[in-house]
């Protein structure tokens, strides 16, 4: 954002050094990226009087002109009578005007920054001496003009400074506004003006047709009907005003210093019609549009019926710039009838462009909800000054004196005259409450001993309403422009920041300092990490919400999410209510790069509505912990027995003894939304109570996100694991210093036999035996069609006393074999 320092100039007195002025606002107001010296550049240019002008012979487009610059310029060729010559080609130039010279040794401003500026001299062109140049527009880097040469529209002497007249001495400063998005009130010259007075230890006064809340709209010089104006829902629309103007002449142009500082600040003029609106969105951070009234009334079939409402789905409209775009629901469009005129706070419909055939105009002043503009503005790739300006949030008291002085500029710049009432419609508004504080919170919080009535300067400079309520406490109510103060703490940092947060001597807190214990449930969270890094799992981190279609993907329902009304992004909607969505959206991409095998976790904190409030009434929070294991290559058709190796390893050294049960309910929790209940478990406590869910995910699920076919994963509640394992009494068994041995064993199985079965009976027959036993499966083998599955599983045995015989193994294992045949009607194989 570009703010110039002379247009602050009209609004409060600035006496600084601009270099202690850069200063004073990088510490109080907002960081400063670069200062530029516009006066550099137009430094030697100058107001001349063309006093002769007569076709160059031997050309067709050329003239001879004698230009007076009173004797200013120093070392260039004069006539008799003082006067210099120049060959000028522009249509427009004739004697009598009043025009910008370049003189020689004078560089072109619009060459001002390039590498090899273009430094003008004396030199012939026809024949003719020319003595450097009458200027442009352009040529002066004003605007892209070049059609004719500039002329000067205020009565000036000649050798006038060009640059003085027209306020070009000035500085300009590159203004870093990411810091002001919560400020639409620095968004425009006055409001920025205001926060200079006060840094400046100075009042500051609102001028008076800006601080009219109902302001008079001049005379209404016609009768046309008033349009009606609908807000379909109060929430997209706090407030939307329009007025019906005249006689509009689009092809007058707005007074030359006015394009001046348009152009300066990075605006381009157009005409006067439409300088008025980007002026005065400037001026005061509100944004204005015109529409041509005919037009619209045309499209509303022969009445102006002005509808604030949401876009249809995939309903298209055709933007000022060309573009025709197709919106959503999240839009917000102005439209005549039923038809869209105009994307709300962004862009208007080339159906109701202002152009040279326009009369009369419809002024609009409004605000929107400004949620959806940033939603807009993502969606749609428009970043242009008014949508700026709207994401920020604009107050609905604004509106009204902005329009008024509207009014009252088209009529000076245009000679259009209001035709119609105002026509008004008022959706949900939100207005500033008085705020308790006392001095003495203040001095405590920021270390300063201000006065009442230093508190009450500071903040009366910035326009705050401040009302001392008995002795030591005072009532202080922000202005309807700061939207920003709801609490106490926010005024104790606007005393702090306008009287200069630099300028309070630092002191230390007077109390002890100790040393605080991480709590265990942070440390019992570590440990879960780096068992899990041990494994070979890789941590990540991602956001905290999602999309909705992320949600969708996995089977999630939207309405169970709390939606974030100023997300950051169109893709971060939703806080999301389970990690795995946000593990799955980033297998893909690492496959994608090569990585084929690999296992990615999380642990972070998700959010439910079914969750409901704590006693702070905001959303309950939930612990989860994530992993997703994948191996693209992998001919294996289990990943299920991966996932839960990784899962027992991170928990094996707690002393937990989890089970797992099957899925029979087929009602799966939040947390369980991507998986396939037929190929997944829960994770069940001694206890019996189902704390996560472990298990390869859904067909549908692994399509949505291009998974491969190894894909497998867990969630679980780490903070009900945290209370688990804080009642396990974890056991210590050393390494045993004698080999042991291992046997792989197929049981042939019906279809319908699980690997739980199995498993159970292996257990029952291990944990009576004292050796240290692992079991783990092997393979998965069913034959297409076939009613039985081969099942192989792996045990692996050690003594910690001695060598394991083959003939102990053997025992061991044909009792295993036995106990499975018994309990599953199994076949050894």
């Amino acid at each position: 954002m570009i703010i110039s320092v002379n247009w602050l100039k009209k609004y409060t007195s600035i006496d600084l050094p601009v270099d202690e002025l850069t200063r004073l606002i990088g510490a109080r107001i907002v960081e400063i990226e670069e200062v530029i010296d516009l006066g550099a550049k137009y430094k030697d240019t100058l107001v001349v009087r063309v006093v002769e002008c007569a076709p160059l012979e031997g050309t067709d487009h050329l003239n001879l002109t004698k230009v007076d610059d009173n004797g200013v310029w120093p070392n260039v060729e004069r006539d008799e009578n003082g006067l210099v010559q120049v060959v000028c080609g522009a249509p427009n130039v004739r004697a009598g005007m009043l025009a910008v010279w370049l003189p020689p040794s004078s560089i072109v401003p619009d060459s001002f920054n390039n590498a090899e500026p273009f430094v003008l001299s004396s030199k012939k062109l026809r024949g003719a001496v020319s003595n450097g140049m009458l200027a442009s527009a352009k040529e002066l880097d004003l605007f892209d003009d070049h059609t004719g040469i500039l002329e000067v529209d205020k009565e000036l002497e000649a050798g006038s400074s060009f640059a003085v007249a027209y306020e070009l001495d000035d500085y300009l400063l590159d203004i870093e506004n990411k810091s002001l998005t919560h400020r639409p009130d620095t968004f425009g010259i006055i409001g920025f003006a205001r926060e200079i007075a006060a840094v400046q230890d100075k009042t500051f006064v609102t001028p008076e047709w800006l601080a009219m809340l109902d302001p008079m709209y001049g005379d209404k010089l016609g009768d046309v009907l008033t349009p009606t104006v609908t807000i379909d829902d109060p929430e997209l629309c706090a407030r939307y005003q329009a007025v019906v103007l005249s006689n509009a002449d689009a092809s007058r142009q707005s007074p030359l210093e006015i394009q001046t500082y348009l152009s300066r600040v990075g605006v381009r003029p157009i005409n006067g019609v439409v300088d008025v609106t980007n002026y005065l969105m400037m001026l005061t951070g509100q944004p204005l549009h015109a529409f041509d009234y005919d037009k619209l009334v045309s499209i509303g079939g022969g009445k102006a019926d002005i509808h604030v409402r949401a876009a249809k789905p995939n309903e298209q409209l055709e933007l000022l710039d060309g573009r025709t775009i197709k919106m959503t629901s999240d839009d917000i469009v102005i439209a005549s009838g039923e038809t869209a005129i105009g994307l709300a706070g962004a862009m208007g419909g080339l159906n109701t462009v202002i152009d040279e055939k326009t009369k009369n105009i419809i002024i609009e002043s409004a605000t929107f909800n400004l949620y959806k503009l940033r939603s807009t503005q993502m969606r749609h790739g428009i970043f242009s000054e008014a949508i700026t300006r709207f994401t920020k949030g604009q107050p609905a008291e604004l509106t009204a004196p902005v329009l008024a002085e509207a009014v009252q500029l088209l009529g000076e710049w245009s000679s259009a005259h209001r035709v119609s009432d105002v026509a008004e419609a008022t959706g949900a508004t939100i207005s500033n409450q008085p705020i308790m504080i006392s001095a003495d919170k203040i001095n405590r919080t920021l270390g300063t001993d201000f006065s009442t009535e230093q508190i009450i300067s500071i903040l009366r400079a910035v326009e705050f309403a401040v009302v001392p309520e008995g002795d030591v406490t005072l009532a202080v109510k922000a202005p309807y422009w700061r939207a920003d103060v709801h609490i106490a703490e926010d005024i104790i940092e606007e005393v702090g920041r306008i009287s200069g947060f630099d300028s309070i001597t630092p002191t230390l807190p007077l109390r002890n300092f100790a040393a605080v214990s991480p709590a265990s449930f942070d440390t019992f969270r570590d440990n879960l990490r780096h068992r899990l890094v041990r494994a070979g799992a890789s941590e990540v981190l991602t956001y905290s919400f999602v999309h909705g279609d992320v949600m969708q993907k996995v089977g999630q329902l939207v309405n169970n999410s709390y939606r974030i009304t100023n997300s950051i992004s169109p893709d971060l909607q939703y806080y999301r209510q389970s990690l795995s969505p946000s593990l799955l959206g980033l297998i893909f991409p690492n496959v994608k790069q090569g990585y084929d095998k690999f296992a990615i976790f999380e642990l972070n904190k998700v959010h439910q509505k079914s969750a409901g409030l704590n006693d702070e009434e905001v959303p309950v929070e939930s612990h989860h912990l994530a992993l997703s294991v994948v191996d693209a290559k992998s001919a294996a058709k289990s990943p299920f027995y991966e996932a839960k190796r990784l899962l027992l390893y991170m928990v094996n050294d707690l002393g937990l003894k989890l089970d797992f049960e099957p899925i029979i309910d087929g009602q799966l929790p939040e947390m369980a939304a991507p998986f396939e209940a037929r190929r997944s478990a829960y994770i069940v406590t001694d206890e019996g109570d189902k704390i996560g869910i472990v298990g390869e995910y859904q067909k549908a699920v692994a399509r949505a996100f291009k998974l491969p076919d190894y894909a497998a994963g867990f969630e679980i509640d780490s903070h009900k694991l945290f209370t688990v394992a804080n009642q396990a009494k974890p056991s210590y068994q050393p390494i045993s210093r004698y080999p042991g041995t291992e046997r792989d064993i197929c049981f042939k199985v019906d279809s319908d036999v699980n690997y739980a079965d199995i498993e159970t009976a292996i257990e029952a027959i291990l944990s009576g035996v004292e050796l240290e036993t692992t079991l783990s499966p092997l393979d998965f083998y069913q034959a297409e069609g076939s009613l039985t599955k081969n099942v192989t599983v792996k045990i692996q045995l050690t003594a910690s006393d001695h060598t394991l015989a083959a003939d102990e193994a053997n025992q061991l294992v044909d009792k295993v074999s036995a106990a499975v045949c018994a309990a599953t009607g199994a076949q050894v194989v």
